[in-house]
């Protein structure tokens, strides 16, 4: 596997090996200790599936709370997506900055987003689905969203959505959100 960082610290771009022949290909998707190596250290505990029927859906920008708040590892297997990590840790030299990558059923790259982070994408092809492993389980309690087009944030979506969920649609920002008191990503206590 190849790991790389991106721009944000703790944020990894996953290239998987692909051995193909006549018959088709095989890879890793997972490896903890190869992704150990590369400094990426989690136990995740649940899968996630999600199924998008059309072209410009965005979901996002999503995080869970602490105590539940989670590290994800996401891939598209099927059609084509943009992903979006935001670092929404307070006092992160990082604060509010994003990072994006194309992934898609042929390119097979990964996103790992350590907790802390909002994420969210939209599907850039029809018929998208994304795979993605949690390392905690989902609390209804501790979910959280932030607007997808916040300013503050500044994320250069590819193409505009066409079909956000209501929850999404009408999201604080991310101002808004930090103002809260039970918005508890410290900085010093999740790096």
């Amino acid at each position: 596997m190849k790991v790389t960082e991106t721009k944000l610290k703790g944020v990894y771009i996953v290239e998987p090996q692909v051995f193909g022949d006549a018959r088709g290909w095989f890879m890793e998707s997972w490896s903890e200790r190869k992704l150990e190596e590369a400094g990426i250290k989690v136990n995740f505990l649940q899968d996630n599936h999600s199924y998008s029927a059309q072209q410009g859906i965005l979901r996002g920008l999503h995080y869970q709370l602490n105590p539940m708040c989670q590290a994800k590892m996401l891939r598209c297997t099927r059609g084509r997506i943009f992903d979006v990590a935001v670092d929404i840790r307070r006092g992160s030299p990082q604060y509010a900055q994003w990072v994006g990558v194309e992934l898609t059923a042929e390119n097979k790259k990964q996103l790992f987003i350590p907790r802390g982070f909002a994420h969210g994408f939209i599907t850039l092809s029809e018929d998208v689905e994304v795979q993605y492993k949690a390392d905690n389980y989902y609390a209804p309690e501790c979910d959280g969203n932030i607007r997808w087009d916040d300013p503050e944030i500044g994320v250069k979506w590819p193409i505009q959505p066409v079909l956000l969920s209501d929850k999404d649609k009408n999201a604080p920002t991310l101002a808004e959100r930090a103002a809260q008191e039970s918005f508890n990503f410290n900085y010093a206590e999740m790096k």
